[in-house]
């Protein structure tokens, strides 16, 4: 017996020697490593699973160390290690922006900047101004315009255009529709002999009333935007990326992007360049000759799927645009728009309930082909036809391909009855919503589509206590301004809206539909990492995860609710390093 535990001991020696070693030996191989940044003295909102507030974090190169009280933080904190006092600051998660357009808004004011236009007299005083800048001839364009958001609600006439400006084409672009005047019908070439389903008329006259639908836009013989060199866009488009860095956005989706912006990303990642982590959508687009078997062989051909890429330039979904769009009348709804709407869009079809750009068979043949290569698909999808449309082939779908685990999304969606939210929950599909949509749009939507319908809009309360997972986003195009922009990216404007259901003409709409300022932050942070697949990464201050991370001008969970939409980020960190300072931190730092 004894020769045995003899034996035995002998066989432990050399684990003994390594571990005395380890211990007695080496005295930096028993403590932590110290932290490269610890921040103290702040309100840590770690947004876990019990939104639990700690007073202090460590950060080791470029992932959080340690979450937790001064006293603890203090100890991981050596000579070399950069000490942050936070003041007192909340400190929040990196935000996430779950859809944008920042390569579009990064070129928007890069040659003027656009005006914020409230009202008919504002914008035809715009264009007035242009013709004394442009030569005779030369088009005015107004990117992005949406003259439900005017304070008269309605589209100039061609008649008001070629008052403010006889010589020169204008072009008010509103995305799915837009408005021109007769100097660009002439040049168009658009009379009433013109037969176009995108060119509307007049029913009497059979004149164009200078009402353009999405699909007549080519006809408009546009110039071609400047062009910049490839030096000129990245360094536009890194700028507007330090734009979002002020309002501690450290994470975005590009909703509609291809191969080589994903190359782009990817490179400028590699460089170190980047300062907003980007998840990329891959748009499928279709003109009216594009058949859906190439759609189905592009998906097909795509050597990438989703969540590829790394920490910084990652494959979202596969995407398309099924419907046009509310603001312009071109929503696919459940229902025909109505009288309002043919008076406000322009249109003489009592049963016209918007445009649909695949059939139920075409859209199931892409979604099927996504699901078999084991992609994220989500649509663009603005009207509540379009919601029901989409969610018939994700469950037809889900019966051969679960698709839960896939996590499909309905992009802005904005209508969603008590029945699609059910559905929703039970797939499991995402509601990929803009706040700035209700922000800006809901007074319009009331008034067009009548107190019934505008139950419907942007139910934020009824989606979450369904269960379903809402990602919040802005659907940021053009403009610089935060929060002036056509769809503003202000995070906290939108939180702030969605928190007290306050639209910009300051009325409350549906307030039975107000969410928590945590379910808000909830949105922009663990939620939209969810989307991405990253929520191992980011979304939350946990030790391992990313060190993603906003200084706060004000206390989000308490300050009064109307300056929630006033909070900025004093400082953003991204991957531990500062991405942006605001002039009291650099203030704090100098006088340190």
């Amino acid at each position: 017996m004894k020769s045995k535990l003899a034996h035995t001991f002998r066989a432990l020696i050399p684990g003994l020697l390594i571990v005395f070693t380890m211990f007695f030996l080496c005295p930096s191989c028993n403590k932590p490593e110290p932290a490269s940044m610890v921040i103290l003295n702040g309100k840590i909102l770690t947004v876990d699973s019990t939104f639990s507030i700690a007073e202090a974090l460590a950060i080791r190169d470029s992932k959080i160390l340690a979450v937790g009280s001064n006293k603890e933080i203090r100890k991981l904190a050596k000579g070399q290690t950069r000490v942050i006092d936070a003041g007192g600051r909340t400190v929040i998660p990196g935000l996430i922006d779950a859809h944008l357009h920042p390569g579009m808004a990064a070129l928007s004011e890069l040659e003027e900047a656009i005006p914020d236009i409230r009202s008919m007299d504002e914008l035809l005083a715009w264009i007035e101004s242009q013709t004394s800048l442009k030569e005779e001839g030369k088009w005015i364009v107004f990117p992005k315009f949406f003259f439900t958001r005017l304070v008269e609600m309605r589209q100039p006439s061609l008649s008001e255009l070629d008052l403010v400006a006889p010589r020169h084409p204008v072009f008010l672009n509103g995305s799915f529709g837009g408005m021109i005047n007769s100097a660009a019908l002439q040049v168009a070439g658009i009379s009433e002999k013109t037969v176009h389903p995108g060119v509307l008329k007049d029913e009497l006259t059979a004149k164009p009333t200078g009402f353009i639908r999405a699909s007549a836009f080519s006809l408009l013989k546009l110039a071609p935007p400047s062009q910049l060199s490839p030096e000129e866009y990245e360094n536009a488009f890194l700028d507007m990326l330090k734009r979002y860095n002020q309002y501690g956005i450290t994470s975005l989706c590009s909703g509609a992007d291809d191969l080589d912006g994903f190359a782009l990303y990817k490179r400028l990642g590699e460089e170190g360049r980047l300062s907003v982590r980007i998840h990329q959508n891959m748009i499928l687009r279709r003109n009216s000759t594009t058949k859906v078997s190439a759609l189905v062989e592009e998906i097909r051909a795509l050597d990438c799927k989703t969540g590829d890429g790394d920490e910084w330039a990652r494959i979202g979904a596969v995407k398309v645009f099924l419907d046009g769009g509310i603001l312009t009348g071109t929503a696919y709804l459940r229902e025909p728009w109505g009288e309002k709407a043919e008076e406000v869009y322009g249109f003489d079809d009592t049963a016209y309930r918007g445009i649909v750009n695949y059939s139920r068979d075409e859209l199931l043949e892409i979604v099927s082909a996504a699901a078999e290569r084991d992609w994220k698909f989500a649509a663009h999808c603005t009207g509540g036809g379009a919601v029901d449309l989409l969610l018939d082939v994700y469950e037809e779908v889900n019966r051969i391909h679960p698709i839960r685990d896939r996590r499909f999304s309905i992009i802005h969606g904005n209508f969603f009855t008590p029945q699609a939210i059910q559905r929703m929950s039970e797939l499991g599909v995402y509601a990929d919503m803009q706040a700035a949509w209700f922000y800006k749009d809901a007074d319009a939507m009331r008034a067009i589509l009548g107190e019934e319908r505008i139950r419907h809009f942007l139910p934020y309360r009824s989606l979450i206590d369904a269960g379903v997972l809402v990602n919040g986003g802005s659907d940021h195009m053009v403009k610089w301004d935060a929060s002036a922009s056509i769809n503003p990216y202000n995070p906290f404007l939108a939180m702030w809206a969605m928190i007290t259901r306050t639209t910009e003409r300051n009325s409350v709409i549906l307030p039975g539909e107000a969410i928590t300022r945590m379910e808000a932050l909830q949105m922009y942070t663990n939620n939209n990492a969810h989307a991405s697949f990253e929520e191992e990464l980011k979304g939350s201050l946990l030790p391992g995860k990313l060190a993603d991370l906003v200084l706060l001008s004000d206390d989000f969970l308490n300050c009064p609710v109307e300056r929630i939409r006033d909070i900025r980020a004093d400082m953003t960190l991204v991957g531990g390093k500062i991405v942006y300072r605001s002039a009291d931190m650099e203030q704090a730092a100098a006088g340190q």
